[in-house]
C-alpha cells in the first residue's frame, strides 16, 4: 500500500473528492507557508474534514492547479483539484507552522461496476437536478472514472454523508449509498415543491402573498 510521509494538512469544514475542483482563499500565515511550500516543491497537500474540532480519518490530496490572484499582504486565491484519498496514520504539529501527517493512500477494491445500478443512480440524479432547477447535462456522466464522486458533488448530501461516502472502498457500495439517499430525498423535495405550488396559487394565504408580475 502506498504511503506519504509528512503530507502538509489543510483541515477544512468540507469534503473534497478526487478530481473535484475547489477554490480557496489563503489568508492565514501557516497556510500561506503551506501553499508556498507546495508550489515550490510541486507536491500536493491534504484536505481533511474537521467537524466540531474532530478530525476525519480519511481525506483527499489536493494539488494546486493555479494561483488566481496574489495580494500585496501575502494572501492569495488558488484553485486546487482533488487527487487521491488517504487515511491518516499520525498527525504532527511540531515540524512546521501547519499540521503534517503520515498517511496511507486509500484504494478501491477491484470490482466491476454494476451497470443496472449505474443507470438507476444517473436517472435519480437527473431527476434531482431537474427539481433543483439545474441544467441536466448527459455528458456529466460520460467517461468519468468514479461516477459516485461526480454525483456526490451535487447530490444534496450533508457534510457527514459526504465524508461517509468518501470512505467507502467500492464504487458499487458508493452508488448503492447514493441510490438510498436519492430514494429518501427526492420525494421530500417533490412534496415541498407541491406545497410551494399550492401556496403560490392561493392569493389569500397571508404569509405567502402572490408574486408580483
Amino acid at each position: 500500500m502506498n504511503s506519504i510521509d509528512s503530507l502538509p494538512l489543510f483541515p477544512l469544514s468540507l469534503v473534497l473528492y478526487p478530481n473535484e475542483p475547489l477554490s480557496l482563499h489563503i489568508f492565514e500565515e501557516r497556510y500561506k507557508e503551506l501553499t508556498a511550500y507546495c508550489l515550490e516543491h510541486e507536491v500536493p497537500f491534504g484536505i481533511v474534514r474537521v467537524d466540531d474540532e474532530e478530525w476525519a480519518d480519511v481525506g483527499t490530496t489536493a494539488r494546486i492547479d493555479r494561483v488566481v490572484k496574489r495580494y500585496e499582504d501575502g494572501r492569495s486565491d488558488i484553485v486546487v483539484r482533488g487527487e487521491e484519498r488517504f487515511r491518516i496514520q499520525t498527525v504532527r504539529d511540531d515540524q512546521s507552522t501547519y499540521y503534517t501527517a503520515d498517511v496511507t493512500l486509500l484504494e478501491d477494491e477491484e470490482s466491476e461496476v454494476d451497470l443496472d445500478l449505474k443507470e438507476r443512480v444517473i436517472t435519480q440524479h437527473m431527476k434531482l437536478l431537474e427539481l433543483a432547477g439545474r441544467t441536466v447535462r448527459p455528458d456529466l456522466y460520460e467517461g468519468v472514472e468514479h461516477l459516485s464522486f461526480v454525483l456526490a458533488q451535487n447530490g444534496a448530501l450533508d457534510g457527514a454523508q459526504k465524508q461517509e461516502l468518501l470512505e467507502f472502498t467500492s464504487e458499487n457500495e458508493r452508488i448503492r449509498y447514493l441510490i438510498q439517499h436519492f430514494e429518501a430525498v427526492i420525494p421530500r423535495i417533490e412534496e415541498q415543491e407541491g406545497v410551494q405550488r399550492r401556496i403560490r396559487s392561493n392569493g389569500h394565504f397571508k404569509d405567502f402573498p402572490p408574486e408580483e408580475v
